[in-house]
């Protein structure tokens, strides 16, 4: 904090003359009795009275000052609190002898928190307000808010100073109310369906349930390393061999990784497991979870998201391998061989590694040319092997997995499969990421025997799913940036100071 600050200095030395004048700029008795929306609904009968007021009705309303209009021996003040904003019409004659013009207009400012007492009345140009006769400031802000008609616009200071930008923009406290309920409103659908929410550990002995580079922390006691989670799966997959029959946990996963528009290094994610069921079954359960978001969020099957519309009416499944033609637009005899497909990217200028297996190169042609093409609700099915560690195979196609990605505005938002319960075949799997891994894949999986030895007591078939909240909530709300859904978005290091000065110039 700049207290050097020039503007900050006067507002301290604001602060100073309300102690010596007797008054506590931090207060801590709020004797508020309603909100700022519960005050609008209660009293927009006022409008239709023939004073338009009423005297004998009183109350107390806490909340910033976002504007301060004075006009010689009244004033009206704009009250915002999380509900919304109010005007207030304060006068000189209806507050204590002096307190006007002593207190009021010399250290009351924009930004300060205060409380007002009073009834409700229309002011001539037809605007529910509070004629205020009781007024007391709560709190202080010694540091002043950005102007009133730009507000914070700089997306870096904006994801610094996040409480900066709750303060000046309501459309991001809206967006993350937004969330919560999202949060909120799948609990409640797991749970309804039978679902049990478990915990399971953030700091794993083995980094596994998903391909990514880990965090590695230490735990000075056991004097051994640990891994925050990359993905919560083998621990959920170990309950249900335990005898439970469908589990979920919503909670945090850690990738060391890049960061983009799509990708933080710790995101949000609910992952659920559901025994006796596959991954068509998953599907299904998908479609309704979403009908569910929808009606109960109120939000139109017709999604506006940037320059495309989604149609939540229209979801579609294509397997992978065919998405490469009728959507990629690859030739098909080029998708299921190892060499045209390296030749291929070559001519297009794409760069590979160049011991990647068939699977995984398919994986590749994916991500370039079909991916971003799925705006629509698309179930991509029947992934390779190769690039499904985790996945059961196909009956009719071992060299195929049961298994499932959505996609949705050209994002991927959820990833399931009928899980694998053969235990040697999973050791076997572990074994190629293991392989993987020495060859200098720093994300594929550890061995994790433990996990063996619990597919060794027996897994009932189970189907498992995991949906991004961060990518979804992006999507409910028409927004491009994951920054822009996470209250505290990891930043790169920058001087405070620099931020400060421009907040306050």
């Amino acid at each position: 904090m700049a207290f050097e600050n020039k503007y900050v200095q006067q507002r301290i030395q604001k602060a100073q003359t309300l102690k010596d004048a007797g008054f506590n700029p931090y207060s801590n008795n709020s004797q508020r009795n309603t909100t700022v929306e519960k005050y609008l609904n209660v009293n927009d009968d006022i409008e239709s009275k023939e004073n338009k007021r009423d005297e004998n009705r009183h109350y107390i309303i806490s909340g910033r000052i976002k504007l301060l209009r004075i006009m010689g021996k009244a004033s009206f003040v704009k009250i915002e609190d999380e509900s919304g904003i109010l005007q207030a019409y304060i006068t000189r004659d209806n507050l204590p002898e002096g307190f006007y013009n002593d207190i009021f207009k010399k250290n009351i400012e924009v930004g300060d928190i205060i409380e007002v007492g009073g009834y409700p009345f229309v002011t001539g140009k037809g605007e529910l307000s509070i004629h205020v006769s009781d007024l007391k400031l709560l709190t202080k802000a010694i540091a002043p808010l950005p102007e009133k008609f730009h507000g914070v616009t700089d997306k870096e200071i904006r994801y610094r100073k996040r409480y900066l930008d709750l303060i000046m923009n309501a459309e991001v406290r809206k967006t993350f109310q937004t969330r919560s309920k999202v949060i909120s409103l799948t609990r409640r659908f797991f749970e309804d369906k039978g679902f049990l929410e478990v915990e399971t550990p953030m700091m794993h002995p083995i980094a596994g349930g998903a391909n990514a580079k880990p965090f590695v922390t230490h735990h000075n006691s056991l004097g051994i390393d640990r891994y925050l989670r990359i993905a919560p799966e083998l621990y959920l997959k170990r309950l249900i061999v335990g005898g439970f029959e469908a589990v979920f946990e919503i909670n945090r996963n850690f990738r060391n990784e890049g960061m983009d528009a799509t990708h933080n290094p710790e995101f949000t994610s609910i992952e659920f497991y559901w025994a006796y069921k596959t991954y068509k079954d998953l599907i299904e359960i998908t479609k309704e979870y979403f009908n569910y978001l929808f009606e109960h969020l109120s939000l139109p099957t017709r999604l506006p998201y940037g320059e495309h519309e989604v149609n939540f009416e229209n979801f579609q499944e294509i397997p992978l391998i065919k998405s490469l033609t009728s959507v990629g637009g690859i030739p098909s005899e080029v998708v299921d061989d190892k060499e045209k497909i390296l030749a291929y990217l070559k001519s297009k200028n794409i760069t590979v590694k160049p011991n990647l297996n068939l699977g995984q190169l398919q994986g590749e042609l994916f991500d370039e040319y079909v991916e971003e093409k799925l705006i629509d609700p698309t179930f991509i099915t029947e992934y390779p092997v190769e690039i499904s560690p985790l996945a059961r195979r196909s009956d009719e196609n071992p060299a195929i997995t049961e298994r499932f990605e959505l996609f949705i505005a050209g994002r991927e938002i959820a990833n399931a499969f009928s899980e694998l319960n053969d235990p040697l075949d999973q050791y076997e799997r572990f074994k190629g990421q293991v392989e993987c891994k020495d060859a200098g894949d720093d994300e594929a999986h550890e061995m994790d025997e433990d996990f063996i030895d619990a597919l060794s007591y027996g897994m009932a078939p189970t189907a498992g799913q995991g949906i991004g909240i961060d990518r979804l909530v992006m999507l409910l709300t028409n927004e491009h940036s994951i920054r822009d859904v996470l209250l505290f978005p990891a930043m790169k290091p920058i001087s405070s100071e620099i931020i400060d000065e421009d907040i306050c110039e």
